[in-house]
């Protein structure tokens, strides 16, 4: 009879023990996909607000040009060549290339 006993007490604690698994597998779901992902729209946002007139930008279709207005409704007017523009929402701007193209240029040493 009291191992009955022992076996039921037994049964309580492995729900406790699932409790703590899932809670720790969501954890380490928010911690490693939705943070950072998170983060990275917190950058994307802050980078469109950000530009400036004059910036040479790359969208994300790979159009090249300089940023000539920005406009209220969420667009700009890139420059691709001078006397064409085009009209183009913010979102469409890519973060990554844009950087690459207005980082400064590695110098190398003269042998």
């Amino acid at each position: 009879m009291t191992a009955v006993i022992f076996l039921q007490a037994a049964n309580g604690g492995a729900g406790t023990m699932q409790l703590v698994l899932l809670v720790g597998m969501i954890l380490v779901f928010w911690l490693f996909m939705i943070r950072p992902q998170a983060k990275k729209a917190k950058q994307a946002k802050k980078f469109q607000e950000d530009l400036q007139e004059g910036d040479r930008i790359v969208t994300i279709a790979g159009i090249h040009g300089r940023l000539k207005k920005v406009n209220l409704d969420g667009t700009i007017d890139l420059e691709t060549s001078p006397g064409f523009t085009m009209k183009v929402e913010k979102s469409a701007i890519s973060m990554e290339m844009t950087a690459n193209i207005n980082k400064p240029a590695a110098t190398t040493p003269a042998k």
